[in-house]
């Protein structure tokens, strides 16, 4: 499948796929959409309602994709003077060369290495790494359906492609398989807002709401999995 890389509206580059018409992140700023989504409404929304907690922050991505995502989780862990164990899940990984054309080390506000974004891609998978004191990682190259943890995780990043292209990466089926991963009192946070997604959520158990989406989405949606 052809792959372009082009500039989104923030001025951070995604990965394109013309053949879906679809990008790794929205066209209306990929990092934009990282931090509103991803950081804001799951990292910082379930920190600070655990803000005494001594214990690490478990944190499942799917997937792991360009590795924006837990780039600037790792610099945030940093900031909050927090333990975060990451763990990337990935069935067709971003080959690193492809990756480091990517502009993230030079867009984001926080100073970081572009040495620490090749780390991320270029560890080995299925395996833990302590990539700083605040940040381990594991990569772990499988589909979503075979993910087979059990109340292993605080936060879900669910940053699949589009329910557009990919429809059976937001089932049910698919969705009873993180509510199991997710700890309880766990948070699930996803761009989409989709009634269809929705309703999927809270078939198996997930108390979901709608939240205001990132530039360019109404919408997005954060679930929760009862204590």
């Amino acid at each position: 499948m052809k792959r372009e890389i082009i500039i989104t509206s923030d001025g951070s580059t995604t990965i394109h796929l013309p053949e879906w018409n679809e990008q790794y992140h929205s066209k209306h700023g990929a990092i934009q959409e990282a931090y509103h989504v991803f950081i804001k409404h799951g990292l910082h929304h379930y920190y600070h309602l655990n803000f005494n907690r001594e214990e690490a922050i478990s944190i499942l991505e799917i997937g792991f994709g360009t590795g924006l995502n837990t780039l600037i989780t790792l610099l945030e862990a940093g900031k909050l003077n927090t333990k975060v164990d990451y763990t990337g899940v990935e069935a067709y990984p971003v080959a690193i060369e492809e990756a480091l054309k990517l502009n993230y080390t030079e867009m984001l506000e926080d100073h970081v290495d572009l040495d620490v974004f090749k780390t991320l891609h270029s560890v080995s998978w299925e395996a833990q790494h302590d990539i700083t004191p605040a940040f381990s990682l594991i990569k772990q190259n499988k589909f979503f359906k075979d993910i087979d943890a059990k109340a292993q995780f605080n936060i879900i990043y669910f940053d699949a492609f589009g329910s557009r292209v990919q429809p059976d990466l937001w089932t049910e089926a698919i969705f009873q398989i993180m509510y199991d991963a997710l700890k309880p009192s766990g948070v699930l946070v996803t761009y989409s807002a989709k009634g269809s997604v929705r309703r999927a959520m809270q078939s198996v158990g997930f108390a979901v709401e709608k939240l205001p989406g990132p530039p360019g989405k109404r919408e997005m949606l954060r679930a929760y999995k009862e204590a």
